[in-house]
């Protein structure tokens, strides 16, 4: 943890195009200052515009309020000229052509006219970090970045640190990616990075399949769409994002690796030569030997090539699984994709695709046994240990595995000597969001509640490690924590939230109660009618909110993060982890729930009735009725009993009646159709059943 590191707090973006304005965009949204910088007002303009159209669809779309685009566009400073840009700019992100005499030409401006402790960035998705480095002036305050198109829309980001890139720099670029909500990979400057190292030749591949005469187009593309479980095949992809930039992309994979199979295919040359797009059709048949071939080429070169990332250690197997998943929006990476199709086929579809490609089986593939993935980090520097879970893909949901592991961990941190604190926090947006629901339909389909007690039971297990540690636990909530992620971070000592905070306990609208102690810590932390409030109707919870009862234990900006973490690793542990009370009894959220989840009230509510002097046509009142409307009534019903139990016995006795009433809710019919529902994307129907 890097304790009084200066986070990033403005930004300049050189470049006012589709990719500059659309990351000036997403670093507004953000409540970033931000300048936007070109050489020209046409272009500062043109950027302006670019932003204002896709703000006025979101509003449309109901994204954001007019308001909030007022604030957003307010945020950002049109600024022409690049030697014009701000001196104490915090990082400055070029973004203009991927040109490197371009690029080389704006850094030793920006090198001029910004103060030395600015961080300088190159956006680039092909050329070398290391070079533009060297050209920078100040390679120990410069990395590379490549934003996936939209910047504002795509999760994912690579971080590409040079030779001479200081471990400051890197902190605070990968801390200022995180505050965009980017998913980020961290990786070596090697071509084509992570992503486009294999999505560029799986691209030519299928050109090469086309020119081949193995099927068509729109065969290729509808093969591909099943063997990799995605919406668009190779050949609507390049149309969408430009025949000639697949084109390029591919030649220079193949002049930087010398590998002749990535030369571009004759017939996307000549496409992109006579200005065309694919002429893809409707013609999806194909035999089924030629769906076969189709099939092991563009898997086998995915997987050959995944395997030579790995072998050269760009990244990590998790990561690059994970810029599929998040930058291509693939359903499965391709480790993923090799577990589930069998180690030893997908083993030879990558030795089938080295040979054609005349080069070595990566060492990776030397293996019989599926891959293992990791997604909790651990991370110790002095005194403090940070473990994070790491599955932003799944918005770190947790799952047997991670659990498994998240305990794991837990013990290496408690066991350790020089550990005065343990920071819980979530990689990408998301703290923790919730339980993987498919866990539990799968399990009650299958009759296997033993399966769901044991995950449960272990759950509470891994929490009793952050319970009963000896360290001063502190939950990073700086994000979405949703019902287990939630009851999760009650496990700690403190929990540290910002602006970007939100709390949810959802559970009952699903058909179930929280069972990872979602009945007993808020009870204990804020009083049972603020529990009741926050449990049985599933109110959603923001910073200040979640801060007023006490769920947050400290409200910051996200500037003071750090700063937080270590003075709480001053401070210790808590002497009253437990106070039973609402922080601030004098808010509006803590008097409203002491008045209307009052013992009296009660009986009323449960049975869907607005309690005797409240007024139903109130909004606030309406709102909670309708909610509470919504919840499955026995989960309703048993929620509401065991926040009353943690008024009369232990903790512990409070989750050991929590794992009792396990079968009885996910028995039920309502649990089977809530959790379907939330799968579904549909609303549950009830019936008390």
């Amino acid at each position: 943890m890097a304790g009084n590191m200066q986070p990033v707090q403005s930004v300049a973006i050189i470049g006012a195009g589709n990719m500059g304005s659309g990351i000036a965009q997403k670093t507004a949204q953000e409540e970033f200052d931000v300048q936007m910088v070109d050489r020209e007002a046409q272009w500062v303009e043109r950027g302006q515009s670019i932003i204002a159209d896709f703000l006025s669809e979101a509003v449309e779309r109901r994204i954001f309020s007019p308001q909030q685009v007022e604030e957003i566009q307010g945020r950002i400073t049109p600024v022409i000229g690049t030697e014009n840009t701000a001196p104490d700019t915090d990082l400055v992100i070029e973004a203009v052509f991927e040109d490197f005499d371009i690029k080389t030409a704006v850094f030793n401006t920006l090198n001029e006219a910004c103060g030395e402790n600015t961080i300088l960035a190159s956006n680039t998705s092909s050329l070398s970090v290391n070079d533009l480095s060297a050209a920078s002036g100040r390679p120990d305050r410069f990395v590379g970045l490549h934003f996936f198109y939209h910047p504002a829309k795509n999760r994912l980001v690579e971080v590409i640190p040079g030779n001479d890139t200081s471990a400051e720099t890197i902190a605070r670029t990968v801390q200022y990616c995180r505050g965009l909500g980017k998913v980020v990979i961290l990786c070596k400057d090697r071509p084509g990075f992570v992503v486009n190292r294999f999505f560029v030749p799986w691209l030519n591949e299928a050109c090469l399949l086309l020119q081949e005469g193995i099927a068509s187009a729109a065969a290729i593309d509808a093969v591909a769409m099943k063997a990799f479980k995605i919406g668009m095949g190779p050949f609507a992809l390049m149309n969408l994002t430009g025949p000639p930039i697949a084109l390029h992309s591919t030649d220079y994979l193949a002049e930087q690796l010398e590998t002749p199979r990535y030369v571009g295919a004759e017939n996307l040359r000549e496409m992109v030569e006579a200005g065309n797009q694919w002429d893809i059709g409707e013609d999806i048949d194909c035999s089924e030997e030629a769906a076969n071939i189709i099939k092991v080429r563009l898997l086998g070169q995915v997987f050959a090539v995944a395997g030579q990332i790995i072998d050269e250690e760009i990244c990590s197997l998790e990561d690059l699984d994970r810029g599929a998943k998040v930058g291509l929006r693939w359903a499965f990476g391709p480790f993923e994709l090799a577990n589930r199709l069998g180690i030893t086929q997908a083993k030879e579809m990558a030795e089938d695709y080295c040979e054609l490609a005349d080069f070595p089986v990566p060492e990776i593939w030397m293996r019989d046994a599926p891959f293992d993935f990791n997604y909790v980090d651990l991370n110790i520097s002095d005194g403090i240990a940070t473990v994070t879970i790491n599955r932003p893909e799944a918005m770190n949901a947790l799952n047997e595995t991670v659990v498994n592991q998240l305990g794991r961990v837990l013990d290496l941190a408690n066991s350790d000597d020089s550990v005065r604190t343990i920071v819980l926090d979530g990689a990408g947006k998301a703290f923790v969001a919730g339980a993987d629901v498919k866990f539990f339909v799968d399990k009650i389909r299958a009759n296997s509640f033993p399966d769901i007690y044991e995950f449960t039971a272990n759950g509470h297990a891994v929490q009793d490690k952050l319970e009963s540690s000896s360290k001063t636990t502190i939950a990073l909530t700086t994000g979405l924590a949703l019902g287990g992620g939630l009851e999760l971070a009650l496990a700690c000592d403190y929990r540290i939230g910002t602006r970007k905070t939100q709390f949810r306990f959802p559970e009952t609208s699903i058909g179930i109660f929280p069972g990872l102690g979602g009945t007993q810590r808020p009870a204990r932390i804020c009083g049972i009618p603020a529990a009741r409030w926050a449990v049985l109707a599933g109110n959603f919870m923001d910073a200040k909110s979640a801060a007023d009862l006490g769920l947050v234990t400290h409200l910051v900006d996200i500037a003071e993060v750090d700063s937080t973490i270590s003075s709480l690793d001053v401070t210790g542990k808590p002497g009253n982890k437990y106070p039973g009370a609402p922080a601030n009894p004098e808010s509006k959220v803590a008097i409203f729930a002491e008045s209307f989840y009052s013992d009296s009230n009660l009986g009323t509510i449960l049975s869907g009735n607005c309690p005797d002097g409240f007024d139903i046509e109130d909004r606030n009142i309406s709102r909670q009725i309708k909610s509470l409307s919504r919840t499955a009534p026995i989960a309703l019903l048993l929620a509401s009993e065991l926040i009353d139990i943690a008024g009369n016995f232990s903790l512990s006795q409070g989750l050991s009646k929590e794992l009792e009433h396990l079968e009885k809710i996910f028995s039920t019919d309502d649990a089977l159709e809530g959790l379907s529902a939330l799968i579904e994307g549909r609303k549950p129907t009830y019936l008390n059943s």
